[in-house]
Order: structure tokens, then C-alpha cells, then sequence
């Protein structure tokens, strides 16, 4: 069905621009195209399979913009040799935290291994996190929805929670965000702040690298550490 697509388009850019208007985090454009879409696709009775393979092409450009994500880098440079060493230590440490509480959470739940493997890399990006899932025996399928689930609430709530806490940091904002809500933080940090979401895109890569390295070790600690107890 050769509408899908430009209906998805459509309705997303829309829904931009009616955002633009509607000055509140809760309306956030991802969110709002996903509520009008389901009816949609359930009245004219499209599965989602066919409705995926419809529209892969916008799937396909998410690494490209993730990559373009990291232009705006160019400009803070200065800065970012300046603070390296502040920036490497917070990102790996927005890392780990972001694995150990959403592990711990889950076995404190009651939740097997297979679910928290699935849980462990969901501060990443789709592509990362699919990968770290699977490797420790996850499924690849509710680790991709908890990136979805997590960075769509980042994308809402994050800096609402960041001007409560009366943190006014371009850096501090941008890094925090990136960290825990990826390309949909990102993107909202973007519309916020340049250098915000410059920061953002930074902190988005690092902590995908670090996740990916540190994921295979940390995971069977933690599995030993709460089946011990």
C-alpha cells in the first residue's frame, strides 16, 4: 500500500507544526503521530508487518541521522577538549547507572534474565541496543520498545525534571539527556538549545560506545550479585 508512507509523513509533519502552537512538552510530535496512526491502520485493517515493510525507508535513515546528530559537535570543540575528562567520566557513569537501576529494577520486580537482558541497554539507541540484548540472551523485540518507551519519556519529562531541579547548564542539560533518552532527546534538546543538543549528540554516542563495552561484563556481575541474594 503505497499511501502508508507519505501518510506517515504527512501526519508527522503536521502534527510538527501543530507543536510549534502548542507550547507543552506532553505534546510531543513522535507520540502524538503514534495515537493518530494505530486507528488509522486498525480501521483500514493493516497489520503492522505490512505497515513496517511500507515504510522501511524511514527506518533505514535512522543511522543517518544519528550520524548527522553529531554536526553540530563542530562548533563546541573548543569546549569539548577543554572538558573531556568531565564529559568521559559523567557519560561512563551515566552509563552504568543507567543499566544498574533498570536491571535491578526488573529483578526486584521479579522479572527472569531474559527480560532484564532486554532492559539493560534501553538508554541506547535502537541499533546498539537490539545488539547488547540479544548477546546476553534478551529479546531484541521488547529491548527495542523499552529505547522507544525511555526516550519518548526523556523526550517529555526531561526537562521539565531538569528546570525543577533548577539545572539552567547548557552542558549539564545536554549530557544528562543524551544519556538516558538517545535520538529522541536529542532531537528535543536540538529544538531547545543548538549547543544543548550539540552537547546532547555527544553524550548519545559516548554512552552507546560505553554501554556496548561495558554491557558484557557488568551483566553477569549483576546476575551473580542478585542470584546470591
Amino acid at each position: 500500500m503505497i499511501w502508508m508512507l507519505p501518510l506517515t509523513i504527512g501526519i508527522f509533519l503536521i502534527v510538527r507544526r501543530l507543536s510549534f502552537k502548542i507550547k507543552t512538552p506532553l505534546f510531543n510530535p513522535l507520540v502524538i503521530s503514534v495515537i493518530v496512526l494505530i486507528p488509522i491502520l486498525l480501521i483500514t485493517n493493516t497489520n503492522y508487518t505490512e505497515y513496517v515493510k511500507n515504510v522501511q525507508i524511514i527506518n533505514d535513515l535512522l543511522p543517518y541521522s544519528v550520524v548527522a546528530l553529531a554536526y553540530p559537535l563542530y562548533e563546541l570543540i573548543p569546549q569539548i577538549k577543554a572538558r573531556w575528562k568531565s564529559i568521559m567520566i559523567i557519560t561512563f557513569t551515566a552509563s552504568i547507572a543507567s543499566m544498574v537501576t533498570g536491571v535491578s529494577i526488573v529483578f526486584w520486580l521479579g522479572g527472569n534474565h531474559e527480560i532484564a537482558a532486554s532492559v539493560l541497554p534501553k538508554s541506547v539507541t535502537t541499533a546498539i541496543a537490539v545488539t547488547i540484548a540479544d548477546s546476553q540472551g534478551g529479546v531484541q523485540s521488547i529491548a527495542a520498545l523499552c529505547v522507544i518507551l525511555v526516550g519518548t519519556l526523556g523526550g517529555i519529562f526531561g526537562h521539565q525534571l531538569l528546570n525543577f531541579f533548577r539545572i539552567k547548564s547548557v552542558s549539564a542539560r545536554g549530557l544528562s539527556i543524551g544519556a538516558v533518552s538517545h535520538a529522541v532527546g536529542t532531537a528535543r534538546c536540538i529544538e531547545v538549545d543548538y549547543h544543548e543538543g550539540a552537547y546532547s549528540s555527544l553524550s548519545l554516542v559516548l554512552c552507546g560506545i560505553m554501554t556496548s563495552l561495558t554491557a558484557p561484563f557488568l551483566f553477569p556481575i549483576m546476575v551473580f550479585i542478585f542470584d546470591w541474594f
